[in-house]
């Protein structure tokens, strides 16, 4: 029996009926398990010290448990410092995140300033960056210019559960005490979740020496100054189909980009983790300076206001980027090194956008087409959703309802316009379709812990998901974009990936199980928050590969991670029509921005519910001045095209579009800048004016360029 999930069945939905299906803080076993253990005890085996033209390396080993790991610190001239932490001696290899870093770095060779019996200072370049490392707690404390900037494992928190053999004790007393902790398998609410590995988790804390600024680690719907996580929810970082998301919420959303920011007078730093497993993150502010109470009365010393972070992961390594500025410009540009600079979008991409779910068939597209002709507001680009495919299965027509894509293609492109097209990651199970059959006998289908293609259930019914972690996958899904494989596509249509978190809607908070595998053997709680930015890759590829490699291609991806600023454009996702969605929008978008992810916007009007007049006036007015400007509207919602609301709004839409159009060449070139130099088009105050500390948490204000840039 064929089973269709429909549009309609989700009418009744009011936004935060999902909120119930996400794990709190005090769901997540691994983050629990990591809070609630007392310090460890790592030290440093100094004697085992080696250097080389590509860094340093030595053994950490932990008081208790004897577990060895393997330290390496390696610094670029650009001023970036990683320190990756392994175990030394693995049952098997634990996983590493590729495909982010854009190439080989191009390391410096450290030299040993000084030595002595409990720690050691290694530096690099003409001798400013200088790195300490104590041996006993183990600590690494980073200098710039004789001042310390960045210090890890201050609180000795550093925490790594190394993999065990799964031929664990057969006291069944022990094997229910490690179930009941979580630690080989869990369950939340009626989901189980079978960890091949056992507990595998990794964190670390770290401080900011004189910093009580933060910003990043987007996606959240919250503030731009992250806040302090001791009386809140810490941020996760797990890409989830939140449907009309909660505003002021550390929950994860729809991408993870685990990169942040601070700032201080004269200095501007970021911290970079590179792990694709679920990860929190807590921040706590000491904003004050206090006076040290181990000095003798008469003689305190102030101490400086710091921020302590504190990264927890599910599983992988440790591999963590200090991003050392001094210069937000900098800061940026060492980022952009590591993960690579934002996509120039193709002009047309920058313009405005307008969509629906959905667009009915042929006719309304061209009645929507001529509706903006005939009341002069420009527009470049329609798009269509679920509706317009056979059945829900991507790479097709609705015969009835789209007949001719092609002619539709041709009709829009003569005014050149283009038309954007949705295709998800799930897989209709279908026999008689061929790509499934094809996509299946490939092996290109993610599989269930039994070794099973995995099956679950989106938007056509029950689906398969393609594993798009496998590079023989990522090819054969951008071979579908050819002009021979797509049936009825033209060179004018452009592509939205979109349910990629991904979405599974009877799957652990509607997503896919983290004990699925993947190409390789790894379960997905490895590389969860990579899933969409794999999608996207390939999409891209399959669109550049469509033009022969002349065309820049435009790609809108709903999940992502960092690097996915190089394959196209973000949006925020179900966003709600209301004045606080509108609001929080600006912060969410600064937070992409600083994080790298710059061609990013809201659904203007948003997506769910319908908007009063003056809020859709109001967010025309933001969305001209956001990098992605495009009205989306739910299908449950009402028709809101610019003309639909009387003369008085229609004209005060028109106008704030043909703003957006007549500042055009400014945005390309923005574009261009952040391209070249990773500058991002709209930022924070504090970016351009550093030293004015009343910028520092303003949220309702940016700048689009340079404070002292003529458009």
């Amino acid at each position: 029996m064929e089973v269709n999930v429909s549009a309609e069945s989700f009418e009744s939905m009011v936004p935060g009926d999902f909120q119930e299906k996400f794990k709190k803080n005090h769901d997540i076993i691994f983050y629990r398990r990591q809070r609630d253990k007392a310090v460890s005890q790592y030290f440093a085996s100094l004697e085992t010290l080696v250097l080389t033209d590509r860094g340093a390396s030595l053994e950490l080993c932990e008081r208790d448990s004897q577990d060895r790991l393997c330290l390496q610190i390696q610094a670029t001239q650009s001023g970036t410092v990683r320190v990756s932490i392994d175990e030394l001696q693995p049952l098997k290899p634990r996983y590493h995140v590729s495909d982010v870093l854009v190439r080989d770095l191009r390391y410096e060779p450290l030299r040993v300033d000084w030595k002595r019996e409990d720690c050691v200072c290694l530096t690099w370049g003409l001798g400013q960056y200088k790195l300490l490392v104590s041996c006993s707690p183990f600590k690494l404390e980073i200098c710039c210019d004789g001042e310390e900037i960045v210090t890890l494992n201050p609180e000795n928190k550093l925490y790594f559960e190394t993999l065990q053999d799964p031929a664990r004790s057969s006291s069944d007393s022990n094997q229910e005490d490690e179930d009941r902790c979580g630690l080989w398998k869990e369950t939340f609410r009626q989901f189980e979740d079978i960890k091949a590995n056992g507990p595998s988790s990794v964190g670390m804390d770290l401080r900011l020496h004189g910093f009580n600024h933060t910003y990043g680690l987007p996606e959240h719907a919250d503030t731009l100054v992250l806040k302090d996580t001791s009386v809140t929810e810490a941020y996760r970082l797990y890409n989830l189909d939140v449907f009309g998301y909660d505003v002021n919420s550390r929950l994860g959303l729809y991408g993870s980009v685990p990169f942040l920011l601070a700032h201080k007078l004269e200095r501007t730093a970021g911290v970079f983790w590179l792990n694709a497993s679920e990860t929190l993150v807590d921040v706590k502010y000491n904003p004050e300076p206090n006076e040290d109470e181990d000095e003798p009365p008469g003689k305190k010393s102030k101490i400086l206001p710091q921020t302590d972070v504190r990264w927890i992961s599910e599983s992988g390594t440790i591999d963590c980027f200090i991003l050392l500025g001094p210069t937000a410009a900098q800061v940026f540009s060492q980022y952009a090194q590591l993960t690579g600079y934002q996509a120039l979008p193709p002009l047309f991409s920058l313009g405005y956008h307008q969509c629906r779910w959905n667009y009915e068939d042929e006719a309304d597209v061209k009645a929507v087409d001529a509706g903006f002709d005939l009341h002069g507001i420009p527009y470049d680009v329609i798009w269509l959703d679920i509706e317009h495919t056979n059945g829900k299965r991507y790479f097709t027509w609705d015969s009835e309802l789209f007949p001719n894509p092609t002619e539709l293609q041709h009709h829009l492109q003569k005014k050149n316009r283009k038309l954007v097209v949705i295709s998800d990651p799930h897989i209709k199970i279908d026999p008689d379709w061929p790509l499934y059959c094809e996509a299946k006998e490939g092996g290109h289908f993610v599989k269930n812990r039994e070794g099973a293609v995995y099956e679950g259930t989106c938007w056509p019914g029950e689906s398969c998901y393609l594993d798009f972690s496998s590079s023989k996958t990522r090819s054969w899904y951008a071979r579908q974009f050819s002009l021979s494989k797509y049936e009825g596509s033209t060179e004018s249509l452009f592509v939205w990936n979109d349910m990629n978190e991904p979405s599974v809607f009877n799957g652990p908070e509607q997503t896919m199980p983290k004990d699925a595998v993947h190409h390789g053997g790894w379960e997905h709680r490895e590389l969860h928050n990579l899933y969409g930015f794999y999608q996207h890759m390939a999409t891209f590829d399959g669109l550049l590969t469509r033009s022969g490699g002349t065309e820049r291609p435009f790609t809108l991806t709903r999940s992502f991670f960092a690097g996915s600023q190089r394959l196209g454009a973000i949006w925020t996702g179900d966003n709600v029509a209301t004045w606080e969605y509108l609001k929080i929008s600006i912060p969410m978008l600064l937070s992409l921005s600083l994080t790298g992810i710059q061609f990013c916007g809201a659904d203007v009007g948003g997506f769910v519910q319908d908007p009063d007049p003056e809020l859709l006036v109001r967010w025309y007015q933001a969305g001209a001045l956001q990098p992605f400007f495009r009205g989306h509207s739910a299908k449950m919602t009402k028709r809101r095209e610019p003309w639909l609301f009387g003369d008085d709004v229609t004209s005060v839409i028109r106008s704030a579009v043909q703003d957006r159009y007549c500042l055009l060449p400014y945005w390309y070139t923005l574009f261009h800048q952040a391209h070249t130099s990773a500058l991002p088009p709209i930022r924070p105050l504090w970016v351009e004016f550093p030293s004015d500390t009343s910028t520092f948490a303003v949220e309702n204000q940016y700048m689009i360029g340079k404070h002292d840039q003529i458009c």
